[in-house]
């Protein structure tokens, strides 16, 4: 073959494969799809970084120790003391257990028994230059929900100062404490509606037996409810969850001490873990700053919290049966609060709220528990006006309610939602007939609940059997409020007639 003739094969071969690539070049940039990459413009959820550029660094430089030391002198040791104590194990007896008999004769069960000195520490946060701490009510509690006998607080400069109880808040876990001082080192409120998701902040606190602690985390989640305060309220009470859940290490010991942000601004008050071991696991929660100003506030000008009430009963549709959910009509794609009863004078039947209501919305925050919903109201005072927002028949509304207290709504709830007018057993009528208390029914409505079930004028309700088959103790109005909050379904009332001797049970069902 001739040298021309494989040069010119050689030409045509290159061309053909410079050809080939560019072809293909052309066509890939047509199809091609870039996952994961700018290419120049950034996608919308990016609007608030700097320039609108990703270097691969972090959109703000972070420094933690201007916020810490700023923190730090802020933050106060809280020791408790319960001193011991002796008790009796004299125990209640029906006469027919022949044990129990020699136990009693040989007086086994009236030996005294002693309870050890009780001792434990947390944290508090300085909000005042002369004294003024917030921690949570779990940190000065005694065993059985009393306050513990001695409290002392020790600053960070270790001079140590005796507490006084100022007053507390089991709902919410918060207790406001008072020490002698001036011109003490105390923390600036921050704002904890503007907390964002993989926000950096700082939890400090004296954990287990160590001194003032620093840990660093991000903000995992807001809004958390755990269920850990319901273990502290009394019958009937809402528990008010609404934590900042961050996974900044926090231990025992750490209860009641400061969440920062990076400017050195309380935005929480750490209260709980979440741990298999009792020890840190990962994630932490804290009380937003939001609701302990109001309930510190409230605490300090008078004496104990201010609380606003919508004046509802109420169960979550998340609590009801496939069942309930279909006989009720509730959509099966709202999540909300249910409205099972309106207390006719509260703020809510003023605002145009009715049973079968669904509550979406309070202040502009979704809600799909009651303790979410408190925990809304929790920043509120009677008398402030809040929007809610509800579906009815498939309709979303929004309304302004203005909150009342609970004494301005609490006797009518039950009253409300039975169909009676309800009044509290004299003491004098309750020992005459044997009882602890009771409610009697003074008039009973055209058809409500009372009347279908054919409840009479004159009968004094000593107790409910919820559906399930528990009985609850009823000596009040207050106390059927309280029992008769969230149940639904079918429902006993137990009590008399003052004619008669023998009690009577009335089945009501509480979906009619």
């Amino acid at each position: 073959m001739k040298l021309k003739q494989i040069f010119l094969i050689v030409m045509i071969s290159s061309a053909s494969a410079f050809g080939s690539v560019a072809l293909y070049n052309r066509l890939s940039d047509k199809h091609e799809v870039a996952v994961g990459e700018a290419n120049g413009k950034l996608p919308a959820n990016y609007a608030g970084f700097i320039d609108g550029k990703i270097a691969g660094v972090p959109a703000d430089p972070i420094d933690f120790t201007k916020a810490a030391n700023a923190a730090v002198p802020a933050v106060v040791h809280i020791k408790t003391k319960v001193p011991a104590r002796k008790i009796s194990n004299l125990s209640r007896s029906n006469g027919d257990d022949a044990d129990e008999f020699f136990r009693r004769f040989f007086g086994q069960d009236f030996s005294p028994s002693i309870i050890p000195e009780q001792r434990a520490s947390g944290s508090g946060v300085l909000i005042s230059d002369d004294g003024y701490i917030v921690t949570n009510n779990h940190v000065i509690s005694a065993e059985g929900g009393g306050i513990a006998d001695e409290i002392t607080v020790t600053l960070h400069d270790r001079k140590t100062y005796k507490a006084k109880v100022i007053g507390r808040d089991p709902n919410s876990d918060i207790a406001v404490l008072k020490i002698d001082g001036s011109n003490l080192p105390y923390l600036i409120y921050g704002n904890s509606n503007n907390i964002q998701l993989g926000q950096w902040v700082l939890a400090i606190g004296y954990p287990l037996t160590l001194e003032t602690t620093v840990t660093a985390g991000i903000i995992s989640a807001t809004g958390r409810s755990i269920g850990i305060n319901s273990r502290q309220v009394k019958r009937g009470d809402t528990p008010i969850e609404s934590f900042i859940q961050t996974d900044a290490a926090v231990n025992q010991g750490n209860s009641g001490g400061a969440l920062i942000n990076t400017s050195g601004e309380l935005i929480g008050i750490n209260s709980a873990i979440l741990a298999p071991t009792g020890t840190y696991a990962g994630y932490s929660f804290a009380i937003p700053v939001n609701i302990i100003k109001k309930i510190v506030n409230d605490i300090i000008e008078f004496g104990d919290v201010q609380r606003g009430y919508l004046g509802v009963n109420y169960f979550t549709t998340d609590d009801l049966s496939e069942d309930q959910v279909k006989s009720l009509g509730i959509p099966t794609n709202v999540e909300g609060v249910y409205v099972s009863g309106v207390a006719p004078d509260g703020g809510a039947a003023a605002a145009g709220i009715k049973k079968g209501d669904i509550i979406t919305r309070v202040n502009g925050a979704n809600v799909v528990s009651g303790i979410q919903m408190s925990a809304q109201i929790a920043s509120f005072r009677p008398g402030d006006k809040v929007p809610v927002t509800y579906m009815r028949n498939g309709k979303e509304s929004t309304v302004t309610i203005t909150l009342k207290k609970k004494t301005d709504v609490v006797t009518s709830n039950a009253a409300a939602r039975l169909g009676g007018d309800l009044s509290n057993l004299s003491k004098d009528k309750a020992s005459a007939y044997g009882l602890e208390g009771g409610v009697v029914v003074n008039k009973v409505s055209d058809g409500s609940l009372l009347k279908n079930a054919r409840v009479q004028p004159g009968f004094i309700i000593f107790s409910i059997v919820n559906s399930d088959g528990d009985e609850e103790e009823v000596n009040s109005v207050d106390d059927l409020n309280k029992v008769l909050q969230g149940l639904t379904g079918t429902i006993r009332i137990r009590g008399v007639y003052p004619d008669h001797d023998q009690a009577i049970t009335y089945p009501i069902n509480l979906e009619q």
